[in-house]
């Protein structure tokens, strides 16, 4: 009987050693590892993930919202907590955060663009500029979140992003200047502008329209009004369709469609027990500036039993968050720069050609101005009262003050105060901890 179980054991080792033989000899296919063709990198940037899981962070930093004693208690990561309060330092949860997120959809990007020139792909042009715009836009987002306010005369000297081009995961990470960071995301822009057709097939790829969009932000942030100007217009050339609010059931739940009309670039936020629709409350001051006969009044909020408010605009047409790119933020943001440009009749035909179809119909008085001053306070009201939710307004306050606003943000949580003025260093979120551990980089200053 032992002979036997040898004899078996023998013939089993045998056997398992001639098929390990023929597994390593045989040879793999390439593809299987390295998408060589122009559906394989379609299919990497098709990827859900790539318009989504975008940061939360800008969103739970702006003071759009609160949430009660008892929700902030409940969060279970103490550095969103600390988030909230616009701590210092350890703001982002080691098990995932938007750091994290951010880089790994860059990767992706860069990987795309890799193979592309590497394995000579053909009628590319589409796919590459695709590739273009996600890098853009998350680098875009990422600088709002982790870097100062963009100033043309301190950005050469201001820390910026560490700009990975390349999918070699051993190249080590550098912190690049803010002025170079910009010069990246517009140069990857303006690309991308060139490549892409005005129409895709699904809203989900990015198009020129919104290549042109997100080149209108930019510049927005940078303070060039004129190239701001520029872009928007040339977006809203192409496409300027508005959803009327009368068309929509303020009963919904969510009355926002997911991919609506007025989408150009959509975008899904991750989610944060801050940001949940049963916790993130809004201000009843800030709801109290909707007038009656403002649609936005009804579709974008709900209140409870006990009168909280609770915002359910969402463009997901659910309880996703979003922070998409849409043709009511190119009519702001033209509105706007034709105000600081000094073109008064224009900024405010462009906010009266968006108002109107907010506003419950027979009632809307265009709104006058007398000077551009005049219409650019009222055009940035309106742009948070509309964007509100977008995960826009964090980097409306950083440039809002560094133009001479003087914003201070206040929060009070279990019976403290904690705030955060105008221009304060903490406006460059903290880089999370482990990355600067790994990579060696500086931290933002404090």
């Amino acid at each position: 009987m032992k002979k036997k179980i040898v004899c078996l054991g023998c013939i089993l080792f045998l056997f398992l050693m001639t098929g390990c033989k023929d597994f390593l000899s045989e040879k793999s296919d390439s593809r299987l590892a390295t998408p060589t063709t122009l559906a394989d990198n379609q299919a990497l940037l098709d990827h859900y993930n790539m318009n989504n899981q975008v940061n939360m962070s800008s969103e739970i930093l702006s003071g759009d919202i609160y949430v009660s004693d008892a929700d902030y208690n409940g969060v279970y990561y103490e550095a969103e907590k600390r988030l909230y309060t616009w701590q210092g330092d350890r703001v982002a949860p080691e098990n995932g955060n938007d750091w994290m997120g951010c880089y790994q959809k860059i990767n992706i990007c860069n990987n795309v663009l890799h193979n592309i020139k590497t394995y000579g792909i053909r009628d590319s042009d589409n796919v590459r500029g695709q590739a273009l715009v996600f890098r853009a836009s998350l680098y875009l987002e990422a600088a709002q979140l982790w870097c100062l306010v963009y100033d043309k005369n301190t950005a050469a000297k201001e820390l910026g992003l560490p700009l990975r081009l390349d999918p070699d995961m051993n190249i080590v990470s550098v912190r690049s200047t803010l002025q170079q960071t910009y010069d990246q995301i517009l140069r990857d822009l303006h690309e991308a502008v060139s490549l892409l057709p005005v129409n895709q097939i699904s809203v989900s790829r990015p198009s020129k329209v919104a290549a042109l969009g997100l080149l209108a932000r930019a510049y927005l942030y940078m303070g060039d009004y004129e190239k701001s100007l520029l872009y928007g217009k040339q977006a809203l050339g192409y496409y300027h369709t508005l959803l009327d609010f009368n068309t929509l059931n303020a009963e919904d739940s969510y009355p926002m469609k997911n991919l609506n009309a007025e989408v150009l670039f959509p975008s899904y936020m991750s989610s944060s027990p801050l940001l949940a629709v049963t916790a993130a409350k809004i201000p009843l001051d800030f709801f109290a500036s909707y007038a009656v006969d403002d649609l936005r009044r009804t579709i974008f909020f709900r209140k409870n039993g006990m009168g909280d408010i609770f915002f359910k605009g969402n463009y997901s047409g659910a309880a996703a968050r979003t922070a998409v790119l849409g043709t009511d933020e190119l009519y702001l943001t033209v509105a706007e720069s034709y105000a600081v440009t000094g073109d008064t009749v224009n900024a405010m035909k462009l906010l009266n050609q968006l108002l109107i179809t907010r506003w419950r119909k027979g009632t809307f008085i265009n709104y006058t101005a007398s000077d551009p001053q005049e219409a650019l306070a009222l055009i940035r009201k309106e742009r948070r009262k509309e964007l509100i939710f977008r995960g826009l307004r964090w980097a409306d306050l950083k440039r809002y003050n560094r133009d001479g606003a003087h914003i201070t943000l206040t929060r009070t949580v279990e019976g403290k105060i904690y705030t955060l003025p105008p221009n304060d260093l903490r406006y460059a979120v903290a880089i999370p901890e482990d990355v600067i551990k790994l990579s060696g980089m500086p931290q933002n200053r404090r």
